[in-house]
């Protein structure tokens, strides 16, 4: 999965995620394990409605580097 999420057009953080989503534009979600349940968990249920697959990650530190970023990500969004 993270050569995917490294190569694939992509959206990072809870807005822009939020923002794909809305538009239909979201083809796979990953979610960061150690991020706010609070920010991951409507995400993931908007996914999940949408038959949208869910991705987890092991940290922030570990999504933000795969999508290229030099902090840690608690969502981000193939599209």
């Amino acid at each position: 999965m993270p050569e995917e999420l490294a190569n694939a057009a992509k959206v990072v953080g809870v807005k822009q995620v939020r923002r794909a989503l809305a538009a239909g534009r979201v083809k796979r979600l990953y979610l960061a394990r150690d991020a706010d349940p609070h920010l991951t968990q409507p995400l993931e249920e908007q996914a999940r409605e949408q038959g949208i697959e869910a991705v987890w990650f092991g940290s922030m530190k570990e999504l933000g580097r795969d999508c290229g970023i030099a902090v840690g990500a608690a969502v981000a969004a193939a599209i």
